[in-house]
């Protein structure tokens, strides 16, 4: 199955998320460029596809991105039957393992449905 091709640049993109993780782990309260924050989510749905390719889960990052991935069904119209969806900050936590699916999910940070709406396998990246 070919993989989609990229629009975010792998270098831009890995210096982006490795920003992000600076700036969560930081104790300075100065927000990151919402640029580079979009371009962190972006780059690491393009990864989670790169590493995971199909059509049967639907990741959404609102506002900066959604992608399709995981093998197995594809869905044609509506909404998939499986959809996984969150804020950046809680997406960028699990893909750099600041924060486990499990422990996102419990906390009721991520939005799951369907029976392959499981990212733990793939996160962290």
């Amino acid at each position: 199955m070919p993989v989609a091709r990229r629009r975010i640049n792998v270098q831009e993109g890995a210096a982006a998320l490795e920003a992000w993780r600076q700036a969560a782990g930081s104790p300075s309260d100065a927000p990151l460029p919402r640029n580079v924050l979009a371009t962190a989510v972006r780059y690491s749905l393009e990864e989670v596809t790169a590493r995971a390719p199909g059509n049967s889960v639907e990741v959404r990052v609102p506002p900066f991105g959604v992608t399709q991935c995981v093998e197995g069904p594809r869905h044609t119209r509506g909404t998939p039957p499986n959809v996984i969806e969150c804020d950046a900050a809680t997406w960028l936590g699990m893909v750099t393992g600041q924060m486990a699916w499990a422990e996102a999910v419990a906390a009721g940070k991520v939005a799951a449905s369907g029976q392959r709406a499981d990212l733990s396998a793939l996160l962290p990246l």
